[in-house]
């Protein structure tokens, strides 16, 4: 079986109040989302000292959970063509919300990383199918300002979900910390299902078909440019992660020895990713994708080596050019997986997605091993070499894929 052709779209138009809606509701998503992902990085420390495991263990809280989401996004992608998009985000966001409501009481370690697990894997229905949302229904057009709005959303996330936890576990505890964030999202995901308009360009298929769905993931591998686009997502995303899950312990420790509020209030730099990736996204429209690609990856280049100062403010200088770099070079990988895709959107968002967070989950362990062996100098060649990599992979699509 092919995949049929498609019928011709009606568009959502930038300035309508259902572009609007769908922006806000689309924000909503990233945000749920990666603030259950990412509300234990800055507890890391803690559960090393809670749990008396090592770095490179405690790190597996968020490794567990990309990995489990990296595995679950293609199972998703295949699901949200037979059952649709909007109500598999609602589900999705409704259970990994209730499961980090759980984690408040979990009574070991094994536990927790049980409940981390499952929660990437339900989370797994949230960001392809986003993606393959936003790339059916809103015009072509339009998409680099939305995706970047999405993007920005998964920023604003990720810095909530870091600093409200570090705030609230200085003052109460992790487990108070974890719970109360989880109920927040809950709210959240009510408010995203209202907003949300139903798909008007899904093609829904009726049965489960592997044949159908290995053949549209192999066609996207094979695809001239796709796999570079693939290659940016994972080192990108493996550096960003690993930066951000040993700064944790890099700050705690002599000679800087912040507290949680202190470390939590850090990751605040999270609002420049929010700007850098809705302000990308627009430029894309304008000059293309490949120049703002590739200006984003060389800000994380800079961003990398301004951490190896000694100073904490080119410390935190450093790891906001990272956060900036990240989320503009994302926004514009996320959105030129859609325009690429000629069909089958939601597997080619999904392959995006799988090495996106295998790069994560891979990569923020790992860094791991050399933060024990040679401390923060070797985790800043470590995530030096796969922005390099990244880098490489933009140049060839800026000469290959101009637009």
């Amino acid at each position: 079986m092919t995949p049929a052709t498609a019928p011709a779209m009606t568009w959502t138009e930038r300035g309508t109040s259902t572009y609007r809606r769908t922006s806000i509701a689309l924000f909503l998503a990233g945000f749920v989302t990666f603030t259950l992902v990412y509300d234990v990085q800055p507890l890391l420390p803690e559960f090393a000292t809670d749990f008396q495991v090592s770095a490179a263990t405690s790190s597996l809280a968020l490794s567990v959970t990309t990995a489990a989401l990296a595995i679950a996004i293609l199972c998703a992608g295949a699901g949200s063509e037979m059952f649709g998009r909007r109500g598999l985000m609602f589900a999705s966001m409704c259970v990994a919300s209730l499961l980090n409501i759980a984690q408040a009481i979990v009574p070991d370690w094994q536990s927790l990383l049980v409940i981390r697990a499952l929660e990437g894997i339900v989370l797994g229905g949230v960001p392809a199918v986003a993606m393959a949302y936003l790339a059916e229904e809103i015009h072509p057009k339009g998409l680099g300002l939305t995706m970047g709005l999405y993007v920005g959303g998964t920023a604003f996330g990720g810095m909530a979900g870091r600093v409200l936890s570090g705030i609230i576990a200085e003052y109460t505890s992790w487990r108070w910390s974890l719970g109360i964030i989880g109920a927040i999202d809950l709210l959240m995901t009510f408010a995203f299902i209202v907003l949300l308009p139903p798909s008007r360009n899904f093609e829904r298929q009726l049965k489960f078909d592997a044949g159908y769905h290995l053949q549209a993931w192999a066609g996207h591998l094979k695809h001239s440019g796709l796999p570079y686009v693939f290659m940016i997502g994972g080192l990108s995303m493996g550096a960003f992660v690993t930066v951000y899950n040993y700064a944790a312990f890099r700050l705690v420790g002599p000679p800087y020895e912040l507290n949680q509020t202190q470390l939590g209030a850090i990751f605040a730099v999270y609002l420049f990713g929010i700007v850098a990736s809705s302000t990308a996204g627009a430029m894309v429209d304008r000059v293309g994708r490949g120049p703002v690609l590739i200006t984003g990856l060389a800000i994380m280049l800079a961003g990398i080596a301004a951490t190896l100062l000694h100073p904490l403010f080119w410390v935190i200088t450093g790891i906001a050019l990272v956060t900036i770099g990240f989320f503009v070079s994302h926004s514009v990988a996320s959105g030129w997986v859609g325009r690429m895709a000629a069909n089958t959107k939601g597997h080619a968002a999904s392959l995006y997605l799988l090495a996106y967070y295998t790069g994560s989950s891979i990569a923020g362990w790992v860094g791991g091993w050399f933060w024990a062996v040679e401390g923060w100098l070797a985790v800043a060649a470590f995530t030096g070499l796969l922005i390099a990599g990244a880098l490489a992979a933009g140049l060839h699509l800026a000469r290959t894929h101009p637009g």
